[in-house]
């Protein structure tokens, strides 16, 4: 796998590609600023992209902006957002398309280096590695409507989907059975009034645009 770094701090930007090397994941390039990034991505069309959502010149969101132009240039282009902060807006943004291949992690929060891989390789295969706490900052947005629903053991189910965990990581997780994922997955989707849809990668989709539909009517 082959991969672009937005990141302006050096230090950060030395120790990923560091820690992506030992796991066979090869760093085509490392920019400091959004033209930088996007003139590698157009250079060397890699697999996957992480990214800083503040670059400079004004450290407010000229790194999410790149990300989102070269998704709209490239469509499959995968994206994988590193943040200080959970900006609610740019999550809902990186996930309006519904595509897939998009990731939002905190950077305090990825403390596991084999998570981190997982999670890269994840959005590069085009699904989906949401923090658990911009998935819960979604959810708390949906007071009040179809979310508040569900019981609590549904929303847990809905927080790991939503996360891009697939049925047997949710089993695992929540130490429940086969049969008992299969059942809160189908009440969510009937709550939700969202069709069936197979497959991780739909059903996640499915899940992130009903947030972002209800969160924006």
């Amino acid at each position: 796998m082959r991969v672009v770094i937005a990141e302006d701090n050096v230090l950060l930007a030395a120790g990923l590609e560091l820690l992506l090397g030992t796991h066979g994941i090869k760093v085509a390039a490392s920019a400091r600023d959004a033209s930088e990034f996007r003139a590698a991505v157009a250079e060397h069309r890699p697999d996957a992209t992480i990214v800083d959502i503040r670059l400079p010149p004004s450290f407010r969101d000229e790194g999410i902006r790149a990300a989102l132009d070269a998704r709209r240039t490239w469509p499959n282009l995968p994206v994988l957002v590193l943040s200080q902060y959970v900006e609610q807006d740019y999550a809902r943004e990186l996930l309006a398309d519904g595509r897939g291949g998009v990731g939002y992690l905190l950077k305090d929060r990825v403390g596991r280096v084999g998570e981190f891989v997982d999670a890269l390789r994840r959005v590069a295969a085009g699904g989906t590695a949401m923090d658990p706490e911009v998935v819960a900052q979604l959810l708390s947005a949906h007071r009040g409507d179809l979310v508040d629903t569900l019981t609590p053991r549904e929303r847990e189910v809905l927080a790991l989907m939503a996360e891009g965990h697939d049925n047997t990581a949710i089993r695992d997780r929540l130490f429940v059975s086969d049969n008992a994922v299969h059942k809160h997955i189908g009440n969510i989707f009937a709550k939700l009034g969202l069709g069936p849809a197979d497959g991780r990668h739909r059903r996640v989709y499915a899940v992130l645009a009903y947030l972002n539909r209800s969160q924006r009517s």
